[in-house]
C-alpha cells in the first residue's frame, strides 16, 4: 500500500516540471514583444522626434545634411515664435473652433444618435448610411460650397464659419460614435423612466447623459482633436483674422531657415495638446466600452 502510494505521488509530480521551461520563456517572449513595440513606437514617432531635434538646434546645424547629433539645445526658435509672429493669435484661434465645433457637434449628436438607437427601422438606416457618406466625400466637394455660402453670409474669414464648418464636417463620425455607446445601455431603462411619467427629452437629459459620461467624453475629445488639427477647412474658410496654426505652420514651409524652425516650433506646440488628448481619449474609450451594463 505504501508503495502504490508513493507511486501515485512520483506520477502526479511528474507532469509539472514540463511547465517548468515554458515558464522561463514567457519573461523573455514578453522582452521581445516589448522590444518590439518600442521599435515600432520610436519608428512611428519618428518625424516628431526629428522635429523637435530640428527646433533646439541653432539655426546654422539645424538642416545640415548628413544631420549633426551632438549640439548645444536652445529654445530660440520658441522666443522668436512668440516675439515676432502672432502665433498666440493663431493658438487662439484654433482653440476657439475646436470648442466651439465640439460643443455644437455634442449638442446635436447626443439627440439625433439617442434616436437612432432607440428606434431602429429602415430610415435610421438610410441616415446612417448617407452620414457615412457625406463623411467619405472628398473635403473640396464640401468646404467649396461652404466657402460660397460664408462669403454670401458675410462670415468669412471669422472662427464661428470655420466651427460651424467643422461641425458639419465631423458630425457623422460623433453620431455615428454617440450611437454605438448608447446602444450598449439597455432599453429597459428608457422604458422604466417613462413609467414614471418621463418623456423621451427627459429620459435623454437625466437618464441616458450621467450615464453616456465616458461616451461623450471620448466623442468630445475625438472632436476637438479632428477641428484642433484640421487644415483644408481652415485654409479655405480663412484669411488673416481667423486663422489658425495649421495654417499658419503652412505658410511658414518654404520660406527662410529661421522661418522653417518657427514652424516647426508651432507643430511642437500643436502637438502637445493632441498627445495629452490622444491619452485621455483612450482611457475614456475603454471606459465608454464598459459603460451601460445592468446588474440584476
Amino acid at each position: 500500500m505504501t508503495a502504490t502510494t508513493t507511486l501515485m505521488e512520483t506520477d502526479l509530480v511528474q507532469p509539472e516540471t514540463p511547465s517548468e521551461p515554458r515558464a522561463r520563456r514567457r519573461p523573455l517572449t514578453g522582452l521581445v514583444i516589448g522590444l518590439l513595440l518600442l521599435v515600432v513606437c520610436v519608428l512611428m514617432l519618428s518625424p516628431v522626434l526629428w522635429t523637435a531635434a530640428s527646433v533646439t538646434k541653432p539655426t546654422d546645424v539645424a538642416f545640415l545634411n548628413p544631420p549633426v547629433f551632438t549640439y548645444r539645445p536652445t529654445f530660440d526658435a520658441f522666443v522668436d515664435l512668440w516675439q515676432t509672429t502672432n502665433f498666440y493669435k493663431y493658438l487662439a484661434n484654433t482653440f476657439v473652433v475646436a470648442i466651439i465645433s465640439t460643443i455644437l457637434a455634442l449638442v446635436i449628436g447626443l439627440p439625433a444618435a439617442y434616436a437612432l438607437s432607440r428606434f431602429p427601422s429602415w430610415i435610421s438606416v438610410v441616415l446612417l448610411i448617407l452620414a457615412l457618406v457625406f463623411r467619405a466625400l472628398p473635403r473640396f466637394a464640401v468646404v467649396l460650397p461652404m466657402y460660397d455660402i460664408s462669403r454670401a453670409l458675410g462670415v468669412y474669414d471669422t472662427t464661428y464659419a470655420v466651427a460651424v464648418a467643422l461641425v458639419a464636417i465631423n458630425q457623422p463620425f460623433s453620431i455615428w460614435l454617440l450611437r454605438n455607446f448608447f446602444a450598449e445601455i439597455p432599453a429597459q431603462l428608457d422604458e422604466a423612466a417613462m413609467l414614471d411619467g418621463c418623456s423621451r427629452f427627459q429620459v435623454l437629459r437625466r437618464i441616458m447623459v450621467p450615464l453616456m459620461g465616458p461616451g461623450i467624453i471620448t466623442a468630445g475629445i475625438f472632436v476637438f482633436l479632428f477641428a484642433f488639427q484640421e487644415y483644408l477647412t481652415a485654409l479655405i474658410l480663412t484669411d488673416v483674422n481667423a486663422r489658425t496654426v495649421p495654417v499658419f505652420i503652412a505658410t511658414q514651409l518654404g520660406q527662410t531657415l529661421p522661418m522653417l524652425q518657427q514652424a516647426g516650433a508651432a507643430a511642437m506646440l500643436l502637438t502637445l495638446p493632441v498627445f495629452a488628448f490622444a491619452f485621455i481619449a483612450q482611457r475614456y474609450l475603454v471606459a465608454g466600452l464598459n459603460a451601460g451594463s445592468v446588474k440584476g
